[in-house]
């Protein structure tokens, strides 16, 4: 029977262990430019027991920064900040992918430069607040982006899959999930556009299966992992048809022959097991525990083949030996939820080992 400490290939990478640190944003790129730090090089290098790290979502061009303080990988500054995270992870034998993320309609005018405005698939602004250096302001209704400016917003994408190639990554994850700009085209409420970018089914996946497969022509697709989130309704969407959109998705991505899915999962194991049946990679889940963390009970999902690798997030913050402390039955830290989002080394690079 296959367990969570067996290893797995991945796009030609030998993985130690099935277990995978999630993207979490933690808003601590204090370095020039939006560049990652020395403590972001800690922070990393601390939670390498994981067979497979994946990054905060670093944004692809300075227009899809929605957060204060986030990465990106669209300067040679950045590509060299990188490197050092890269260097560090991979002495200690593990495999990192930088995620992707361009966060569309969530954010606000006073986090770009001068002129530049958050844009999305519609001029449909979502409800609800992002945090600022003037403290929390309503989203804006984004710009629309035209037939150009997809085009260009793609070229992004592939350029920093380049860059995070160029600065060691193994490989590069697509964020699809959690109402940014590739959920948003997906969804039926941020997407009312008419022309072959929405409407249809087809249409509503189109960003993300040509986004994709630009991406992958650009690095290859053994190195291009994809994250969704069906049904889920976080930043204010919603999915009418969930699962029509899913399972045409999954159908369009198999000629691109992606490396992974990573599924974020909203309670709906049905369709998590229909897309595991479908997409032929290596299908990565983070499952759906309300009320709770992903934690030592969900490994059995490997173990009944419902998934390949399990992803861990707030328990691999909070615990940066988290493969060891599983393998051992725990005990386990405690995540400071009042840390979580920018500061200093408290509640970042500070929590315990074992022993």
């Amino acid at each position: 029977m296959t367990s969570a400490f067996d290893p797995i290939d991945l796009g030609g990478k030998r993985l130690a262990n099935r277990i995978a640190m999630a993207p979490m944003t933690r808003s601590r790129a204090y370095g020039p430019g939006a560049s990652p730090t020395a403590a972001m090089t800690t922070y990393y290098t601390q939670r390498a027991g994981a067979g497979l790290l994946i990054t905060e979502g670093a944004q692809p061009s300075v227009i899809g920064q929605g957060y204060t303080n986030t990465p990106g990988l669209h300067s040679a500054e950045q590509v060299e900040a990188w490197r050092e995270v890269t260097d560090a992870v991979h002495r200690e034998g593990s495999v990192i992918y930088a995620q992707l993320l361009h966060t569309g309609r969530i954010g606000h005018p006073s986090l770009l430069p001068d002129g530049m405005f958050p844009v999305g698939p519609s001029p449909v602004a979502a409800s609800g607040q992002v945090f600022t250096q003037d403290g929390m302001r309503d989203f804006v209704t984004p710009v629309e982006l035209t037939e150009a400016a997809i085009t260009e917003t793609i070229e992004d994408f592939a350029r920093a899959a380049r860059n995070a190639i160029a600065a060691g990554f193994d490989g590069v994850e697509l964020h699809g999930a959690n109402g940014y700009l590739i959920h948003q085209f997906l969804s039926t409420n941020a997407n009312r556009r008419t022309d072959g970018w929405g409407g249809s089914v087809q249409g509503r996946i189109r960003f993300a299966v040509e986004l994709a497969r630009a991406v992958a022509d650009a690095i290859g697709a053994h190195r291009v992992g994809l994250r969704v989130s069906p049904a889920g309704v976080f930043n204010d969407i919603t999915e009418d048809g969930y699962r029509d959109t899913y399972l045409a998705l999954v159908e369009a991505l198999e000629p691109i022959d992606l490396a992974y899915l990573h599924v974020m999962e909203s309670g709906d194991r049905e369709l998590t097991s229909a897309l595991r049946k479908s997409f032929s990679g290596t299908f990565i889940l983070n499952p759906h525990t309300p009320g709770s963390m992903t934690g030592l009970d969900d490994l059995a999902l490997i173990e009944d083949g419902t998934a390949d690798i399990i992803s861990f997030g707030a328990l691999f913050l909070a615990n940066p030996d988290l493969p060891a402390r599983l393998a051992a039955g725990g005990p386990f830290n405690t995540p400071d939820r009042a840390t979580y989002y920018g500061g200093d080394e408290r509640g970042y690079t500070d929590y315990p080992t074992l022993g």
